[in-house]
């Protein structure tokens, strides 16, 4: 059974990942309009209508915007912890979503759905009870570990195996200090449960990145505080210090801020 992978949107405007089988679809987040991510499905020659479920990672909107017009339009069930349910923003809240479409998950117990086993996560952010998710065949792991201010021994457990990892690359240290950002702002973003630097994701793979890594997409990118040059080139120069050796132990990209770039099919 082959397990497909393409990231839809991976920024700090909106995200959502595809990953699926020959009989099951589903996304990771829909923080892109209704519209916008069906056009994106096109590109993977997709229909909305073929999406089996939606789970999401959290409340914040560029996660979760598009969910309630997906899930009413194409009777779409939605996954979500308990406390990213009692904290969507009010038009989710507001009757987009049916309540026989809303499900929950729960952080480390597994979720069968059809053909793939769904494993949500812990992941330190400053949202309420987020998390991030590994989806899994009998063969492969593809997990998802965006938004959260420090790599945690348990998303680094959960990450362990991966053979596709979405991982945070969000902003350039030195950018986001001398941008236009708040005060305040810079502080939440740089704390341990804000998001995730390029340093941190290369320290992360430099030191982690196992043998069954086959794939990196760097995401979550922050238009004002990083570009896709500076955060490829600064992980890169990081992992290779260590002997890693791109397109040898793995391949790594920068995920599309909008639209479907690459796909990956195990």
């Amino acid at each position: 059974m082959s397990l497909k992978f393409a990231t839809i949107a991976s920024s700090s405007s909106g995200n959502c990942t595809y990953i699926g089988t020959d009989s099951t679809n589903i996304l990771i987040d829909a923080g892109l309009s209704g519209k916008k991510t069906e056009e994106c499905l096109k590109a993977l020659e997709i229909s909305a209508e073929d999406i089996d479920a939606i789970f999401v990672t959290h409340e914040h909107i560029d996660h979760c915007d598009g969910i309630g017009v997906l899930s009413r339009r194409y009777n779409i069930p939605v996954y979500a912890t308990e406390g990213t349910w009692e904290n969507m923003p009010s038009k989710v809240k507001a009757g987009d979503m049916r309540e026989s479409l809303k499900r929950a998950v729960y952080p480390n117990e597994t979720v069968i759905f059809n053909d793939i086993i769904i494993k949500p996560f812990n992941i330190p952010h400053d949202a309420v009870q987020p998390v991030g998710y590994s989806v899994l065949t009998d063969r492969e792991k593809i997990t998802i570990a965006t938004d959260m201010g420090h790599i945690s021994s348990e998303v680094r457990e959960n990450i362990k195996g991966s053979s596709v990892l979405l991982l945070e690359s969000n902003h350039d240290v030195d950018m986001l200090k001398k941008g236009s950002y708040p005060y305040n702002t810079k502080q939440r973003i740089l704390s341990d449960i804000g998001h995730l630097s390029n340093n941190g994701a290369g320290e992360f793979l430099k030191n982690y990145a196992d043998s069954r890594l086959k794939y990196v997409f760097l995401g979550h990118l922050s238009r004002e505080n990083n570009t896709p040059k500076v955060a490829f080139e600064t992980v890169r120069d990081i992992i290779c210090e260590s002997g890693i050796e791109l397109g040898g132990d793995f391949d790594m990209w920068v995920a599309s801020p909008c639209g479907v770039r690459r796909r990956i099919e195990l």
